[in-house]
This record gives C-alpha cells, sequence and structure tokens, in this order.
C-alpha cells in the first residue's frame, strides 16, 4: 500500500480521501452497502476511462478531468443522474482509447461531487457501486456509451471459520503494511480498523495496494469474494516483505556505517594510549616470541620455520583476523614440547609391584610391558609399541593406562574418541580457516609436555564417518611405527614426532575397527573375570576405595568371603566390575548414613543384612537344567558381558516342515536348517527313521525369547537336540557343548571359549564337547579356571551325538 503523487486523468491516495468536513476517510457502513446492493444497475452508461487506477466497489476515489470527453462527459452525467461506468485503460498512455483500449469489466459508479480547481482543471470524487460487465459498444462520441450487466458474485457462506480467518489476516497484513511504510498517514490505520463489511474491506485494501493497474483489474475480475480476499493477501505478503527488506537494508547500512567509525575511534584512542605506554604492543608481542624461541631445544628445520613465520607475522596488520590465528600457531609451536622426553625407569620389578597392585589378573598385558620397559633397559632406544587392549566394558581397559604410565615413570594423556566423526579432530585445520585450531592429538602431546607420554586412545572402535571425514583413516599415520616420525597436522604444517609415545587403545568389539587400523596395533584381549577374580578385586580395590571415597575407614565395614560372594552371584552378571562397584557402593552409604545418624548397624554384613540393603537377590546362577526329557541340550554363548549357558529345545508334532522360534538371527536359524537336512540325509546312520521324518513336524525352541540371539556356536547343540528329539534318546547329564556344523557333517571352531567355560563353571557343567580346533584356547586358560571340568574334542557331528546321547 503506498501514498501516490497525483497525476493526471485520475487520482488515488489516502489524503485525497479525506473528507472536507471532516478529518475522516470516508468508510461505507454495512447498512450503506445493503442500500447499495439493492440498486440496479443501467442498461446502458456512459463510460469513463480511467488511465492509472482501478475502481473497486464502495470505493471512494478523486479523480482530475484534463481531457475534453472526460470533462464533457461528467458535465452531463452530474446534470442527470450522475450515474456512470467507469473502467480502467489498458494503456495509460493513450490518449483517446476506443472501445477495445479499456477492460471490459468495471464498475458503476456515482459522482458525489463536482469541484472547479484554481489550474482549471475539473476534479470529480466519485464512489464505486456494483461491479459491471461491457457488453457491446453504442456510442463512441462525444464519449463512449456501452451496453452494461451487472455482475453477480459466487455466493458462498461467509460465516465459515477458514473464511473469518482470512479476513483477520487481511486486516493484521494491512496494518502491518501502513507501520512499515512511513508515506502512508496514521488514517489509514484508523480506516483499516474501522471498516465493518468484508466485501468492502477487500475492495477497499486491493484500490489502495500498491500495484499496477493490471494486477489490481486482475483482483476486480475475481468473481468470488473468498478468491478476491486470498488473492489481495497474498499481493499484501509481497508488499510486506519488500518493504521489511528495504528498512532492513536502511538498518544495516547505517549501522554499519556507525560502527566502523565507532572501530576508528577506538583504533585511534588505543594507538594513543599504547605510544604513551612506551611502544606498541605488536612490536613488545614480536620481540616475547624470539626470546621464548632462543631457549627452545629444536632442530634447524623447526627452528628456520619459526623465524620464517615469525617475519609473516611481522607483516601483518594487528587487526587482521589471521593475525590472531599467526601468533596462536606461533605460540604453539613454542608450547610444544620438540626433542623433550621424560626418563624410563628400569626397574622391572617395581614396575611389575605397580602393575600387581592396580590390577588384579590381565597377565597378558602386563607382561608385554614388562618386556617392552626389558628391551628399553637392553637397547636404550626403540620405537613403542601400539598395542589395542580389546574385551567386555569395565573389566580395566582404560586404568590399565594409569598403571602402565605410572610404571614407566611416564605422563598419562587419554584422548576419548567415542562418536568422533570429523577428521580436523585428529589432523587439526588449516591456517586458512578463521578459528583454525590443531587436532587433539597435537594439543594433548602441549598438554603433557613431553614427547613420549603413554596416550591413551579410548573406545577406538567407536569411531565413526561423517560428512567431515573419516577419522579412523586419519589415524592410520598415528598408528604405524614406520610413519609416525614424522606426524603431520594440518594446523602445525611441520612433521612432529610421534614414535616415542606409547599409545594403547581400548576397544569392545574389534570387529567395529577397520582391517588397515587393527593391523597397526598389537592386539591384546582382555577377558573377562571369573567369581573368584571379582571377590578378590572387590576385597583388594573396590571395598577399600569406596570406604576412603564415602569418608569411612575400613573398621566401618566388613564384608566377608561368602557375604562377598554372595553379592557378585546374586547382584551382578558381567565380565567387568563396574556394576559390582555400584553394588559395593551402596553397601558402603548404608553404613555412611548410620553413623551420621548415629543409628547402630552391624560392621560385618550378613546375607540377611545385605537383602536387607540391596533387596532380594536378583541374578541367579545360570540354571544346569535336567535331562529328563528328550530334546532338551544345554549350549554355550559368547555375549558382550561374557559367557552364558543357553538351552536348546525341540520338539515333535503331527505335520511337516521345521519351525524355528526364539528371536534368533539368520546364522542361527541357518544352523537349525542345516541340522534337519542332514540328519535327512544320514537318516539311517543316526537311528532316526523314516517314518518319523516323514509323520512329524519338527519345532526348535532357544528360551528367553525377548533376548536377540545370532551365530554359528549352537550348530552342533541344534543337531544334538533335533536327533534327541527324533530318536527320544536323553542327553547325558551336566554335559553342554559348542561348535559350528556343515553339511557335510564336520565340526567348525567357534570363538569366546574362556568366557564360555566360565559360564559352564558357573552352570555346574562337569563335561563340554568343543571342535578339536580349540584345544589351543583351552590350552591358553590358566589350570585354576579349568578345575573339575572334562574336555571331548571333536570333528565329526557323529561324535558328538555318541558323546551326548544317552
Amino acid at each position: 500500500m503506498s501514498r501516490q503523487k497525483n497525476i493526471k486523468i485520475d487520482t488515488l491516495s489516502f489524503h485525497d480521501m479525506i473528507d472536507e468536513d471532516s478529518d475522516l476517510i470516508p468508510l461505507l457502513s454495512p447498512e450503506d452497502e445493503a442500500e447499495m446492493n439493492k440498486e440496479l444497475v443501467p442498461e446502458m452508461l456512459p463510460i469513463l476511462p480511467l488511465r492509472n487506477t482501478v475502481l473497486f466497489p464502495g470505493v471512494v476515489i478523486p479523480i482530475t478531468a484534463t481531457r475534453d470527453k472526460a470533462i464533457q462527459l461528467i458535465k452531463e452525467v452530474n446534470k442527470g443522474d450522475k450515474i456512470l461506468g467507469i473502467v480502467a485503460q489498458k494503456d495509460s498512455a493513450s490518449k483517446n482509447p476506443s472501445f477495445d483500449d479499456i477492460y471490459h469489466t468495471g464498475v458503476v459508479a456515482q459522482i458525489l461531487r463536482v469541484l472547479k480547481m484554481p489550474d482549471g482543471n475539473t476534479t470529480v470524487i466519485i464512489q464505486g457501486k456494483k461491479r459491471i460487465r461491457l457488453e457491446a459498444e453504442i456510442q463512441k462520441e462525444p464519449f463512449i456509451k456501452a451496453v452494461t450487466t451487472e455482475i453477480i458474485e459466487d455466493s458462498f457462506v461467509q460465516d465459515t471459520e477458514e473464511f473469518k480467518e482470512i479476513i483477520k489476516t487481511v486486516k493484521e497484513t494491512a496494518l502491518s503494511v501502513i507501520e512499515e511504510n512511513p508515506n502512508i498517514p496514521s488514517e489509514g490505520t484508523f480506516a483499516i480498523k474501522n471498516i465493518k463489511s468484508n466485501s468492502f474491506l477487500i475492495n477497499f485494501i486491493s484500490s489502495n495496494i500498491d500495484l499496477s493497474v493490471k494486477e489490481k483489474q486482475e483482483l476486480l475480475e475475481v468473481n468470488s469474494l473468498q478468491d478476491r480476499a486470498i488473492a489481495t493477501l497474498k499481493k499484501l505478503n509481497t508488499e510486506l516483505q519488500r518493504l521489511e527488506l528495504r528498512n532492513d537494508i536502511q538498518n544495516k547500512t547505517r549501522v554499519d556505517l556507525d560502527q566502523q567509525q565507532k572501530e576508528y575511534y577506538l583504533h585511534q584512542q588505543l594507538k594513543t594510549i599504547q605510544e604513551e605506554l612506551g611502544g606498541n604492543s605488536h612490536e613488545t608481542e614480536i620481540v616475547e616470541l624470539n626470546k621464548k624461541a632462543k631457549e627452545k631445544k629444536w632442530s634447524k628445520e623447526i627452528q628456520k620455520t619459526f623465524e620464517k613465520e615469525v617475519l609473516r607475522m611481522k607483516r601483518l596488520n594487528p587487526q587482521m583476523p589471521e593475525y590472531a590465528i599467526q601468533r596462536n600457531y606461533l605460540e604453539l609451536m613454542l608450547e610444544l614440547p620438540w626433542d623433550t622426553y621424560t626418563k624410563d625407569k628400569f626397574d622391572l620389578k617395581e614396575a611389575e609391584a605397580t602393575l600387581d597392585r592396580d590390577h588384579f589378573g590381565l597377565e597378558k598385558v602386563k607382561d608385554r610391558i614388562i618386556e617392552h620397559l626389558a628391551v628399553l633397559k637392553l637397547k636404550g632406544d626403540m620405537k613403542s609399541p601400539i598395542i589395542c587392549l580389546y574385551g567386555p566394558p569395565g573389566v580395566g581397559k582404560t586404568s590399565l593406562g594409569k598403571s602402565i604410565a605410572e610404571a614407566l615413570g611416564r605422563k598419562y594423556v587419554r584422548m576419548a574418541l567415542g562418536g568422533l566423526r570429523d577428521e580436523s579432530e585428529i589432523r587439526g585445520h588449516r591456517k586458512t580457516y578463521i578459528g583454525a585450531m590443531p587436532g587433539r592429538l597435537i594439543q594433548n602431546i602441549k598438554k603433557s609436555g613431553t614427547s613420549n607420554p603413554v596416550f591413551v586412545l579410548d573406545e577406538i572402535d567407536k569411531m565413526a564417518s561423517g560428512m567431515q571425514g573419516d577419522p579412523s583413516s586419519a589415524m592410520l599415520e598415528v598408528l604405524d611405527p614406520e610413519q609416525n616420525s614424522a606426524f603431520y597436522d594440518n594446523f602445525l604444517e611441520v612433521g612432529y614426532d610421534l614414535s616415542k609415545v606409547m599409545f594403547i587403545a581400548t576397544a569392545n568389539n574389534i570387529g567395529n575397527i577397520p582391517w588397515a587400523l587393527r593391523d597397526r596395533m598389537e592386539m591384546i584381549n582382555v577377558s573377562g573375570y571369573t567369581i573368584e577374580e571379582k571377590m578378590e578385586i572387590a576385597k583388594k580395590h573396590l571395598l577399600p576405595k569406596q570406604l576412603k571415597e564415602h569418608g569411612l575407614k575400613s573398621s566401618h565395614l566388613k564384608i566377608g568371603k561368602a557375604q562377598l560372594e554372595f553379592v557378585v552371584a546374586g547382584y551382578t552378571r558381567e565380565s567387568g566390575v563396574r556394576n559390582l562397584e555400584k553394588v559395593i557402593a551402596k553397601l558402603v552409604r548404608y553404613a555412611a548414613k548410620s553413623i551420621a545418624m548415629e543409628e547402630s548397624y552391624d560392621v560385618s554384613l550378613s546375607h540377611e543384612n545385605i537383602e536387607a540393603i540391596l533387596g532380594p537377590a536378583r541374578m541367579e546362577r545360570d540354571k544346569y537344567e535336567n535331562n529328563e526329557v528328550a530334546g532338551v541340550v544345554t549350549g554355550l554363548a559368547w555375549t558382550s558381558v561374557g559367557g552364558d549357558i543357553l538351552f536348546i529345545e525341540s520338539i515333535l508334532s503331527k505335520g511337516k516342515g521345521l519351525t524355528i522360534t526364539g528371536n534368533l538371527g539368520t546364522v542361527m536359524k541357518e544352523s537349525a536348517t542345516i541340522a534337519l537336512e542332514y540328519i535327512k540325509a544320514n537318516a539311517e546312520d543316526l537311528g532316526v527313521k523314516q517314518k518319523v521324518l516323514e509323520a512329524y513336524k519338527v519345532h526348535v525352541h532357544v528360551p528367553e525369547g525377548a533376548t536377540p540371539k545370532d551365530g554359528p556356536s549352537a550348530g552342533i547343540t541344534m543337531i544334538t537336540s533335533l536327533v534327541s528329539s527324533l530318536t527320544q534318546r536323553k542327553v547325558k547329564s551336566k554335559l553342554a557343548m559348542t561348535g559350528e556344523i556343515t553339511l557335510r557333517g564336520k565340526v567348525l571352531p567357534v570363538g569366546g571359549i574362556k568366557e564360555k567355560i566360565l559360564a559352564a563353571k558357573r552352570a555346574n557343567i562337569k563335561e563340554i564337547i568343543l571342535c578339536e580346533a580349540n584345544k589351543k584356547d583351552i590350552e591358553e586358560i590358566k589350570d585354576s579356571y579349568l578345575k573339575g571340568l572334562k574336555f571331548h574334542y571333536v570333528t565329526e557331528i557323529k561324535q558328538v551325538l555318541d558323546l551326548a546321547l544317552t
């Protein structure tokens, strides 16, 4: 919406529409509109073309007539009934438009007043009544006359919620346009707020909005009030966005200019202050950097690079963003521990004692660290190994790093890689970027203050690829002893020697580590703990630690061996000891609360005390199910929190086919299918009657259906269960098994043997059937873990069935 300038032929503005006798814009009331709608449209009307605007029903506008035809027409009409037709010209430049040069949709209008202006022109105030269509021309001179018909609007219900909301939005948008446009007088807001008629509101806004004649004509020709309202709303929104954009641009340019002036004055004042204080801070910084550089022990190549970068900094304007980045770069070079190393401890006995003090078990890891120290002692210098400790959570992989650092006498640094998806976190950003910084590797080396710390890369299996590159690929150079002697950081831009850093990576699932990265590391398995080991860890480490953290002494709480075993077996089921520490912390808090509240309590906890504090035992030992029913076999499974026993049941029913249930994965389902097909192919050798195979349907189920299960380890368990059901031979008592099968009747090796053996011991299993190839895994396990177990090593399925079935 805009205030338009007075131009010849006709004009339109809020200011000109104000009544001379009152300061208000003439508005059409609902009563006036009803009266106007009753009036009939004459069959023939004199037609007055307008050059630069379109008249809408109900709207009052002033026009200035300068053309002879227009003046003559107004005179004649004003003498008579004062009714005439108003249409817009297609081309505003046309001085004498014909019938074809005007739009044929217009309005019938009434002359309200004729004014003689001082300049000799005639100004007429007219009001639109109804929309009309020009059907045919009946007179050309002295002015156009035409046959007209009234345009009846499409009927619709105005009381709908949709139409009410449209009208409300039109009103609000029109008010926003008036508010944004300083050229529109405040009377416009008054007019919009005081219009009661919906149709007049739309016509009034359509008439006053800043549009071309053609666009206004299009609005006039819309035959439905609702459609015209929506079309007007679109035009209003466009106008509002244009005004807002213009105002934003004006504000921004004004603010930017003010800001520039402000900064200029501040810089001038700063310059004066610096001169008063005795020198330029820029020059002072460079002197300080050069002074620190003289104390550094670095190679000639690094020295040359540093001097070159200082000269570059001198040429930079201190107000430029690049200056801050350059200063940060030089400060990083000065803070990095180039050729600064801590001295390793070579007392192997003391190092061994440190590792044994902090961690129970984990012999493989301890042996590897002692071996490394022994070689260092003999040779004096060597590339540090890159070790990856993998195993279930809570077994002490991360905390081992601290113990190793203490045993070696080195600094300890830890970097969490879980969820890392940006390559620049490893390699840093190029200096060309604003806010550039080095990668976290270089930052941690700077923080440690030495170039040979023990660097723990935690959760290396949980790095992810993202939009910013693949961080695991960036780690390939870091973890290669042949390459990391000149590790390139994008920010540092010179090689940094990482070959003396002892990297220790930790992981839960090595399957998630890319094979190229896995190949660069020495993989050491940190397996789960037995109940006996957990009891030792709780007694030596967890209980003293929790007593200390809760401000208690060892005399405030005592837990006996039997009670400790009850806690471990009854309240935790995990490979590590993280949950065990939480349970012990709860027992310690009970004692702390009793002491603080001055209540009496049993210092030596009994089973009853433990159940009162922790509630009934939630975990039961893996129970071995009896072999009284044919078809029930005990299998051994590996889980992310250690080993477990698994029961596989099968049953026969009338029908044909194989049904498998128990939330099994694809591989496990395939094992059941292979087992049944092998039995069908070798039924005679296995003692299975062909009639039974043909007459009965087999159903295999693995209990705990809510738990997903997958893997090939249950192959021999499946086939034993099926043969047991089909022959009704029971399975041998206290026997468990694990192994993969093939269609040729071979038994293949599987993984997770130690965890499975521990699960078998917990369930009081006495005999275990394994693949012959798994014998090497048993030989690596401590004899104390194998006590009371008898192992049967097999290569064929028939051997399994002979051993398992009674």
